[in-house]
């Protein structure tokens, strides 16, 4: 019997499995907004033509490893960005690299642009306040700002110059407040509308805020109507801010240190003040006089790293509020279109209001 050799060898070569080696591949990084440079969280990285991905946490961070024999190209992802495409050539058998990714959002002509909330506490409403700070206010406290956060949560009795709110009915008192996991108490405001001054939170120093209007978890201690837990940066480079309007000014400073040889020891400190004077607006009042409000405030945050474990940190505070008052007359008028009166008062007297409060705390996380 013949054999036909040549044959028998071309059939053996392609059923030869490839025995290339397969190079694992290790990629980690981070995703960030090519214009703002902020972290973006659940951001997706994917292999082109596989299935599964992994996404992004709220610092924007990923890991991903797969093993692949051929040239492999690595999708980045997320609503409202463009694709970025990151090609790995497998002519080296192990890949490890580190990545860092910008992704540059989409320009859209819509109106009217719908963004998701991420929430991760059961219960709690987590944002961003890189764009919500810049909706306008009258005091730019937090507060004004909170019912466009949240559904339930309304501006206190004291109108737009108040620093109030309440949720669900509930009244202003009953809203659990936490800074950097430190209780603040509310004693340093006089409710009363326009003798409010400003809020312990500085907006100028907020990362982030989480929300509940109820069903928050038994982390947060009493039972209240709600619970605003605030979140100051942690910054990691120099950064310098400051406003200026006709109801007052206001400045930041943010930085950090690294303290001798070791990357761990490192001291950040946030450092905010601000002025509002609402004389402005309260001219424009039917009650007629010399209104004086000054309302400041300088606060800081300071941490410092002692080691990878634990940190050290240390919260001040101190506001001043001032309230003067001297009306002269008012002007009332009242009554049907056939009958109209008209009321003037004049007035004697002043009303003068001073509330001074300082805050100091420690804590080792």
């Amino acid at each position: 019997m013949r054999y036909n050799y040549g044959i028998f060898l071309i059939v053996f070569l392609f059923c030869i499995p490839d025995v290339r080696g397969q190079g694992t591949i290790f990629l980690e990084g981070k995703i960030m907004d090519h214009t703002t440079r902020e972290p973006l969280s659940d951001a997706m990285v994917y292999l082109e033509g596989s299935t599964s991905a992994v996404t992004t946490n709220e610092k924007g961070q990923f890991t991903l490893s797969f093993t692949s024999s051929r040239d492999s190209v690595v999708i980045f992802s997320r609503l409202g960005y463009k694709k970025a495409e990151y090609m790995i050539d497998h002519s080296v058998t192990d890949v490890r690299r580190e990545l860092q990714i910008e992704l540059v959002p989409l320009i859209s002509d819509l109106e009217v642009v719908i963004e998701s909330t991420i929430s991760h506490h059961s219960g709690m409403i987590a944002e961003n306040l890189s764009e919500v700070r810049l909706l306008p206010s009258v005091t730019g406290n937090l507060e004004q700002i909170l019912p466009h956060l949240a559904l339930g949560v309304s501006s206190g009795t004291g109108g737009e110059l108040s620093s109030q709110y309440n949720v669900r009915g509930g009244n202003y008192d009953e809203n659990l407040v936490y800074v950097n996991d430190f209780q603040i108490y509310r004693p340093q405001l006089i409710r009363s509308g326009q003798q409010e001054g400003l809020s312990f939170p500085n907006m100028d120093l907020i990362r982030d805020i989480n929300f509940s209007s109820g069903g928050f978890s038994a982390r947060y201690g009493d039972k209240m109507s709600s619970v605003l837990d605030i979140k100051y940066k942690r910054p990691d480079s120099a950064a310098y801010s400051a406003e200026v309007s006709l109801l007052g000014a206001s400045a930041h400073a943010e930085g950090s240190r690294r303290i001798g040889d070791s990357r761990y020891r490192k001291f950040r400190y946030l450092l905010g003040a601000r002025y509002r004077s609402t004389a402005y607006l309260l001219n424009s009042l039917e009650v007629k006089g010399e209104y004086l409000p000054k309302f400041s405030d300088v606060q800081s945050y300071m941490t410092y790293d002692l080691s990878n474990s634990w940190q050290a940190g240390l919260l001040l505070n101190y506001n001043r509020s001032v309230y003067d008052f001297s009306p002269e007359s008012r002007s009332s008028a009242f009554g049907l279109i056939d009958y109209a009166l008209q009321l003037t008062s004049q007035f004697s007297g002043s009303e003068k209001d001073l509330f001074e409060t300082a805050m100091a705390a420690t804590s080792m996380t």
